[in-house]
């Protein structure tokens, strides 16, 4: 449609300058002015009357028209060629007859006037009728996008029936009148012309709805308001747009034919559904350009493979220049161009390769752990993706498991160790067929360039070396009846020399002999038994382990197991599990007993058990019989009364082997055993060695009481002044009783703790004390109370609530100094005390027991020591001979 224009106008200018020139050429007369009364609005191709040619021309072999809405027939007959609405009263234009053969030229002109009406004024007293059909109707619009002009722009004539009988004047609102864009489009009042003032974007605006209204001079409506659209006709201005610049695709090599590799889509703003929307995709390059490896679907933009040759290993990239063209991609439609970048991805198209076919390496006998080769591999996939990385594999050769292939990542090389040591006495070369894939498998459509496993062989030589002993195989067995002689001898253990394939000059000795029932010959390697060999006495009740260490000359040597089989003997009668029973009669009429024998099961069970002829009571009273194979059912008779009885019960093995046992059966008045089982425990408590060892330990304690009551009358006539004391120098009330977990420091520097007004050592209750604000009140013993504060230092001071230094006339020490003094000396004999046999600390001995309430009327038990100097109390480790021997006593082992 754009390139239409210019050809218009050059068509124009040539009928312009050909009509000029016949001007020029032909004798110009003039005929007869024709006149028709025409309504204002003419239909196309409408006859609008006729003129005479034969008056005017006879001949006339060329008819043109000035005006391009109107047309003459050979008839002579003026033809409209498009709707036409009079918006003046006169419209005229001329027609223009040629006869080429004179030549001469005629000029009719045509005059087309508007029919004229006889209009009057409406009687404000008349009835008007409205009808229900009228021809106040919108008449078609539309207009041109992007029109050209001249502006303002005819578009089309709004009249109303109503304008027959009287004067209407016309107006319009609506979007682009009264509202955005303003002042588009206006109508003349008179005339009903509606006219646009300047172009109009279709992509902006596609249809402007306007109300056009017909009303008299006094204001009355003529007809009811007309909606009147007019839609902005498309014109091809706008490119299709692709939705990105460049696209980003990946497709994996050595894809099927018809493969999609992506999808490019293009929008274009024009109307849609039609020519100027329709749009035609199409590839306009491709880098590299050869060969051709994709095509593109013209209407959805579907890029997809469309040859075989897509490999990465060749090209890894392409670049695709993308066209879109509207119009359906003829030649004068818009374009628009974009870039296609494709990543070609790698498969596993490429199986790796060896260099070589065949590869040497050595290694010494017995060593292992080792590398002994590298073998390097091909391989074009991509490097460092699994489609490149090698898996090797030892594909023969390797049963006795001596190799094991490994591989590099970052070389990608195969790495040969020996795991497993070598013997060149047996083999002097090994020959491994090694295959190398891949991590990825290969997929199975993708055509392979070669093998899927390449393969090589590798020859391992291995070189001899001097070596020891061998203790081959390392456990051996040798079988030794149970209960043996003493000094019985047994073919023992056997190394030899791999080189000779003897054991001649090879020594021997006993490693490890868990019960020392072995000695071991140091030439031959014969064993005898030092011991009585028990069978049950070993862990497996059968097997005995021996390690032997076997030297050769040299000093090397080598360690195995002699394994000796103990065949088991019928050296153990069957034994009764159950001690004590308890029968509840006449709840329970008897009770089972069963029998064990370490022995093995052809020495063992069925068992036999009976009731020995020496007690008549007993076998009057209790009966025997068989429940199984290892177990029997004791019953008694009806008067048989209660009480506990000691039954004699033989039992005998299947190769006769017996043991008799007593049996201790209580027969109870009861409901459950349980009850009987109580009452026996308790008439029967006797004090076991625990017991005796914590009575003597408490009488210890006891002892060491009275020492220091006895030191403390000592020292009474004697005057003692209290250091000076660091800590708060406050005195508190000594009865609060408060909660709570506090430490009292001590001037030797031992902590005691002090938990629910308790003061807890070693040996029980050694003082009672309340920590309340950061204070401890300690009860004296005259029943005064006294505060000595928790020191930092060394020294302790009682002041007075006036913060003065106070005398005491009591001579004795005050609690706080004898607990300093004492504490750490009681609490190392308590801990030596609360040891057993083992010298293990054993809890059980000296029980702590908690401060169960404020003390006597008479007072805390004051110190009986004087404190001269800081070992005053050093005597208490230099006792008398009778309390030595009681501590004696109670550390013995």
């Amino acid at each position: 449609m754009a390139a239409a224009g210019p050809r218009s106008a050059l068509r124009g200018a040539l009928c312009g300058l050909l009509l000029t020139l016949l001007v020029f050429s032909f004798a110009c007369e003039a005929c007869e002015k024709a006149i028709f009364q025409v309504p204002s609005r003419i239909e196309s191709r409408t006859v609008v009357g006729k003129v005479n040619l034969d008056e005017c021309l006879r001949h006339a072999d060329f008819i043109q028209s000035n005006h391009p809405d109107f047309r003459l027939l050979d008839n002579g007959s003026v033809l409209t060629t498009r709707g036409v609405v009079l918006s003046k009263e006169k419209t005229s234009f001329t027609i223009f007859l040629y006869d080429t053969t004179i030549p001469i030229r005629r000029v009719i002109t045509v005059i087309l006037e508007r029919q004229k009406k006889v209009l009057r004024k409406r009687n404000t007293k008349e009835t008007v009728l409205r009808r229900s059909k009228r021809r106040w109707a919108p008449i078609p619009c539309s207009m041109q996008e992007n029109s050209l002009g001249p502006f303002p722009l005819f578009l089309q004539q709004v009249q109303s029936d109503a304008a027959q009988n009287y004067t209407v004047f016309y107006s319009i609102s609506g979007r682009g009148v009264d509202q955005e864009p303003l002042n588009l489009f206006f109508i003349e009042k008179d005339t009903g012309n509606l006219y646009c003032t300047r172009p109009v974007d279709r992509e902006e605006y596609d249809v402007f709805d306007l109300i056009a209204y017909a009303s008299t001079a006094d204001g009355y409506s003529a007809d009811l308001p007309l909606p009147l659209p007019i839609r902005v006709e498309d014109e091809n201005d706008n490119h299709p747009i692709f939705t990105e610049k460049i696209y980003n695709f990946e497709i994996l090599e050595s894809s099927k034919l018809g493969t999609t590799v992506g999808v490019v889509c293009a929008t274009d703003r024009d109307e849609p559904d039609t020519m100027h929307t329709r749009l035609k995709y199409s590839i306009l390059e491709q880098t590299p350009r050869s060969p051709g490896l994709f095509s593109m679907h013209p209407s959805t933009g579907v890029i997809t493979i469309v040859s075989h040759y897509l490999d990465r290993e060749v090209v890894d990239k392409y670049t695709l220049i993308v066209k879109v063209q509207d119009m359906n991609g003829q030649f004068f439609g818009l374009m628009t161009t974009a870039t296609c970048l494709i990543t070609v991805k790698d498969v596993n198209d490429n199986a790796p390769a060896f260099r070589q076919n065949a590869y040497d390496a050595s290694v010494e006998e017995n060593a292992f752990n080792v590398e002994i080769l590298r073998i390097p591999i091909e391989d074009k996939d991509l490097i460092n993706t699994a489609n490149w990385r090698a898996n090797f594999t030892i594909l023969k050769g390797n049963e006795n498991g001596h190799f094991k292939i490994s591989t590099d990542k970052e070389t990608n090389e195969g790495i040969l160790c020996v795991v497993k040591p070598l013997n060149y006495e047996e083999n002097h070369q090994v020959t491994l067929e090694i295959g190398v894939s891949n991590e990825t498998p290969f997929p199975r459509d993708v055509t392979f360039r070669g093998t899927t496993m390449n393969r090589a062989l590798v020859t391992v030589h291995v070189r001899d070396q001097d070596e020891g002993p061998e203790c081959n195989p390392e456990a051996q067995y040798v079988r030794i009846k149970e209960n043996s002689a003493v000094g019985s001898q047994i073919k023992g253990y056997k190394a030899y020399d791999p080189e000779t394939k003897s054991s001649n000059g090879l020594r021997y000795k006993k490693l490890h002999d868990p019960k020392g029932w072995i000695t071991i010959d140091e030439m031959s390697g014969s064993i005898r038994t030092s011991k009585i060999l028990d069978r049950e006495a070993t862990p497996r009740n059968d097997l005995y382990n021996v390690t032997v260490l076997a030297l050769d000359q040299d000093g090397r040597s080598c360690t195995g197991t002699l394994v000796v089989n103990i065949e088991d003997v019928n050296d153990n009668p069957p034994e009764i599990e159950q001690n004590y029973l308890v029968i509840c009669k006449p709840k329970m009429g008897y009770t089972d007993i069963s029998a064990v024998d370490t022995d093995e099961a052809i020495h063992g069970a069925p068992f036999y058990f009976s009731l020995p002829n020496s007690s008549p009571e007993i076998n009057r009273i209790w009966t025997l019989s068989k429940v199984n194979d290892t177990a029997a059912r004791l019953s008694y008779r009806k008067n048989a009364e209660f009480q506990e009885y000691n039954i004699p019960i033989t039992v005998k093995d299947r190769a006769g082997l017996s043991a008799t046992k007593i049996l201790r059966v209580n027969l109870c008045d009861c409901t459950h055993p349980s009850q009987c089982v109580g009452s026996s425990r308790s008439a029967g408590v006797s004090l076991g060695k625990w017991a005796i060892l914590a009575i003597l330990l408490g009488l210890a304690l006891l002892f060491s009481v009275l020492l220091t009551l006895v030191c403390g009358v000592v020292g009474t006539g004697k005057k003692k002044g209290f250091p000076e004391d660091l800590a708060q120098q406050n005195l508190i009330i000594s009865n609060t009783e408060a909660p709570g977990d506090d430490k009292v420091c001590s001037a030797n520097g031992f902590l005691t703790q002090t938990t629910n007004n308790s003061h807890q050592g070693y040996g029980g209750t050694m003082g009672s004390g309340v920590r309340n604000g950061g204070q401890e009140a300690i009860e004296m013993m005259k029943g005064g109370h006294q505060t000595l504060e928790s020191c930092r230092g060394h020294h302790h001071t009682l002041d007075s609530c006036r913060g003065g230094h106070v005398e005491v006339d009591n001579p004795r020490y005050t609690y706080s100094e004898w607990h300093t003094f004492t504490q750490p000396r009681l609490r190392e004999k308590l801990h030596l005390y609360n040891q057993n046999e083992e010298h293990i600390p054993s809890q059980d001995y000296v029980l702590t027991y908690n401060y169960e309430g404020r003390g006597s009327p008479a007072g805390s038990v004051g110190c009986c020591s004087e404190k001269q100097e800081e070992d005053g109390l050093d005597f208490l480790n230099n006792l008398e001979a009778k309390f030595t021997a009681l501590a004696e006593t109670c550390t013995k082992r």
